[in-house]
């Protein structure tokens, strides 16, 4: 391998053609200043004069106008030769001189804002003119001849390039780290405009009639290799979409989860938990990143101020109240042996008072829109290692002060899948949001018992939200606004509703049930009853409902059905 000195290649002359203006007068400075020829195209062109700079424009070079309303600029020999020339090639040196062309050393570009296009609502013709054509042929072309040349595809990496033209020119290794991020770049573009193909613009009959489209498309790119797995002997890494990359460095921008859209992505899409900002503690571990999505899920499903305590995906606790502080105390109640060492999330603001709580136990992870200074620092004194993570509200939480029914959130309509992979292939779905109408205790059907008052029904529509949290089968008993026993992930509904009732122990007589599915047979539902229930919220449908119906008649115990389910595994 040669020396990295000998792999140096000065910068004499570069291509400049770019969307994105951002720093581009003082990059070209930087070049110019260095001795460096500057060829650039229309607009980018007028940029690098109105600073001053001497600047070749393309049609001079080529000795051919730009045509076709600019679609044609660059897509010539004299530019793709001085692109493509392989210099450690005597042949193509030949021919380079033999044909009187230039060879570059270094491509700026970056490419029309597709994505960004479709997002803003553009008609399909406005759409498909900001299908970049000479800039990816350009882009490419550089990359592939990343011995001969460097190509930049961001403004981010100006500096690079500054930094380089100080010490003679980019190494071999770095042109070859350059060209994977620009064939990143092109893979990115083409796979967002192949999905807007085949999802909007050039559905076939399946996608029409389902809105499943023939091919989606997404790439991803590493946000942080982990120090393991789910196990200490399994590797693990964590990736983001290239949507959710553009929005993390703005997450600071959603303090008190009223305001968070402008930290969101370009799409609408969530840049969830991947691109959430720590701002203190050790490395988030596979595991944490696990149960803080979670976690930051539950939380969402409420429009009051939420804290939902998770532990290996299942919910210690959850609860709503008056202010943060007091929806914490509520959670944490629900089972306090659990919630320890667990992952914390809320949907407002950390304060002071949540803070002095939550360092009466242990919690490995507090997730939140933001935190209060004092709250920052109550947390970090006590323990210097637990991981404070801000992140922006999904675009599917409710504004502040917004309710459904006896309390919750209206879901927006949001385009975006839950993906998981399967052996050989990916399943897809869309997300499972409160947002049917059976999901509006308005609709419920009242099938045995009295129709319950306001605060019964106001907790039996919090059971049914937060149930949703809960690996299935799954019940949950709840009282003012707060779980007070959860049974999760058990095979069979009548084990999830004896462990429900156990860790609710005497706070279960009085309190109010859901589960997240019909009970197949009524010996679920009895030792609810038995236990002191008062009233039940489940979806209904089993070919045995009359069974249940009877056992909720029998014990005196109201009984709504949703038609509704929402199984979580």
């Amino acid at each position: 391998m040669k020396p990295v000195a000998e792999t140096r290649i000065p910068i004499k002359r570069a291509l400049l053609s770019v969307y994105d203006k951002t720093n581009l007068a003082g990059l070209a400075a930087a070049l110019y200043a260095a001795g460096a020829e500057l060829v650039s195209t229309g607009s980018t062109a007028k940029t690098i004069e109105q600073a001053g700079l001497p600047v070749t424009r393309v049609e001079d070079l080529t000795g051919f106008p730009e045509c076709l309303d600019g679609r044609v600029k660059t897509l010539h020999p004299r530019v793709h030769a001085g692109l493509l020339a392989d210099l450690a090639n005597h042949g193509h040196r030949a021919q380079l001189e033999e044909l009187d062309i230039e060879p570059f050393q270094l491509l700026v570009s970056n490419l029309y804002p597709f994505e960004q296009t479709v997002s803003s609502g553009a008609t399909p013709p406005e759409i498909i003119e900001q299908i970049d054509i000479g800039g990816p042929a350009m882009v490419r072309a550089a990359a592939k001849n990343h011995g001969s040349v460097a190509v930049v595809t961001s403004p981010d990496q100006y500096g690079d390039v500054i930094e380089a033209l100080a010490g003679g020119g980019f190494t071999e290794p770095e042109r070859r780290r350059l060209a994977a991020a620009a064939y990143a770049h092109t893979a990115a573009y083409d796979a967002a405009v192949a999905s807007w193909f085949a999802a909007s613009y050039a559905p076939d009959e399946v996608a029409a009639e389902t809105g499943w489209p023939n091919l989606i498309a997404q790439v991803w790119t590493r946000a942080d290799a982990l120090r393991y797995g789910e196990n200490p002997h399994q590797k693990a890494a964590i990736y983001k979409t290239r949507s959710s990359s553009s929005s993390s460095s703005s997450s600071k921008s959603a303090s008190d989860g009223t305001d968070g859209d402008s930290a969101r992505t370009a799409d609408g899409t969530d840049p969830g938990i991947a691109s959430a900002e720590v701002l203190h503690g050790k490395a988030m571990s596979y595991n944490n990143y696990v149960d803080a999505d979670s976690a930051r899920r539950a939380a969402y499903d409420f429009a009051q101020p939420c804290v939902a305590i998770i532990k290996h995906s299942n919910p210690c606790g959850i609860a709503i109240g008056a202010n943060i502080a007091v929806a914490h105390a509520k959670a944490l109640a629900c089972d306090p042996l659990s919630a320890y060492g667990g992952v914390v999330a809320a949907n407002s603001a950390v304060t002071d008072a949540m803070a002095d709580q939550i360092i009466d136990g242990f919690a490995e992870v507090v997730i939140a829109p933001d935190f209060d200074p004092a709250a920052v620092e109550i947390l970090t004194r006590k323990w210097k290692n637990i991981r404070l993570l801000r992140c922006v509200p999904p675009p599917w939480a409710a504004p502040w002060g917004a309710t459904e029914g006896a309390g919750g959130t209206t879901a927006r309509s949001i385009p975006s899948f839950d993906f998981r992979p399967v052996s050989g292939g990916m399943l897809a779905q869309t997300w499972d949001r409160i947002d049917a109408p059976g999901d509006d205790p308005a609709a419920w059907e009242l099938k045995a018992g009295a129709a319950a008052d306001a605060a019964t029904l106001a907790d039996l529509a919090f059971a049914w939200r937060a149930v949703r949290a809960v690996k299935s089968n799954a019940i949950l008993l709840a009282s003012g606004g707060a779980s007070v026993g959860v049974g999760m992930g058990q095979v069979n509904r009548v084990d999830s509703a004896r462990l429900a009732v156990a860790r609710a122990g005497n706070r279960a007589p009085g309190s109010v049930a859901s589960s997240d599915a019909y009970f197949p047979f009524p010996d679920g539902f009895e030792i609810l009853a038995e236990a002191g229930v008062r009233a039940v919220v489940e979806p209904g449908g089993s070919i045995r409902d009359d069974g249940v119906i009877a056992a909720a008649q029998a014990a005196g115990v109201t009984l709504y059905f949703t038609g509704v389910r929402h199984f979580y595994h």
